[in-house]
């Protein structure tokens, strides 16, 4: 994500969320504080940014030594099942609340993604 001068890196198996808009009230109308919003278990976004995945080891004994080549190893990855657009229904217990660029994100590792809600195009 590149705002102004700054580009922004997710790392591993971890993704950036913009945190939806959270309901402040029930629906017979009844005022909820930001307090009783935060005790919810689970919390929702759409997906900003998504992390390489999980990194595989490196390649077996049997391929060519690493420092034998020039070329440095690229590392490898499993790609995640999440997808940037995608909306995340998550475990708010393992979101962790990052600032960039005066807005707020959560990070959020990918087992900590319950469902994913995906448009059909």
């Amino acid at each position: 994500m590149i705002r102004g001068d700054k580009e922004l890196y997710v790392v591993g198996d971890r993704v950036l969320i913009r945190i939806d808009d959270m309901e402040e009230r029930t629906a017979v109308g009844l005022y909820l504080p930001p307090t009783a919003l935060e005790k919810e278990n689970v919390q929702s976004g759409r997906i900003e940014e998504v992390g390489p995945g999980f990194p595989l080891p490196p390649k077996g004994e049997d391929d060519e030594a690493p420092w034998g080549d020039e070329k440095a190893e690229q590392m490898r990855y499993i790609g995640l099942q999440a997808k940037k657009g995608d909306h995340a229904i998550f475990l708010r217990k393992d979101a962790i609340e990052v600032k960039f660029d005066d807005e707020k994100f959560i990070v959020v590792p990918q087992a900590a993604i319950l469902v994913l809600v995906r448009d059909i195009a």
